[in-house]
């Protein structure tokens, strides 16, 4: 039933997201495919505001990467574990020395092809952020913008690019009520 509230951008960005998870074999839809399917549109108030931070699917794609090349843990965990004198990146480089690049990294896990990929927990959380954003905005449609400040909000590894990049929810609402 969100489905039918989607605006043509944000179904093209949800449909992306699917393409992104498949082309990764991940074993669901998360945070993560829905970022870099936002970087893919064009021309819609999401890409917009991407834009005018400077972010791009390449800076977003590579700082996943090294977030997974971590096992996901988060820069300031990464940092907390510094400060504890341990340095996740001589962890991670001697792991992948004795097991190759990428090891520490999530497995991939199979699925069934016929079922397609599902979204995972941080997917559909997004998706449901989202919704309430759009409400919260009194928009009737659930638009991309929607969805990016879902992303900033929600925590996670899309968050965590996100800010990295100077993007926070703050910000995008601000950006949001300046144009309306």
């Amino acid at each position: 039933m969100m489905f039918e509230r989607f605006t043509k951008a944000t179904r093209t960005v949800v449909l992306g997201a699917v393409r992104e998870a498949e082309r990764q074999k991940a074993p669901a839809i998360t945070d993560e495919h829905l970022l870099l399917a936002l970087t893919d549109v064009h021309d819609t108030v999401g890409a917009g505001l991407l834009a005018s931070y400077g972010v791009s699917r390449d800076d977003v794609a590579v700082a996943c990467l090294e977030i997974r090349r971590r096992g996901g843990l988060s820069t300031s965990e990464a940092d907390a574990l510094r400060e504890l004198g341990i340095d996740v990146t001589e962890v991670v480089d001697r792991i992948e020395q004795s097991h190759g690049t990428g090891a520490f990294a999530s497995t991939v896990r199979g699925r069934c092809r016929r079922l397609g990929t599902p979204f995972g927990d941080e997917g559909k959380a997004v998706l449901e952020r989202a919704l309430r954003e759009a409400q919260d905005l009194g928009d009737r449609r659930i638009g991309d913008e929607h969805l990016l400040l879902a992303l900033t909000v929600r925590g996670g590894l899309a968050s965590e690019v996100l800010a990295a990049h100077g993007v926070t929810y703050q910000g995008i609402r601000s950006t949001l009520a300046q144009a309306s």
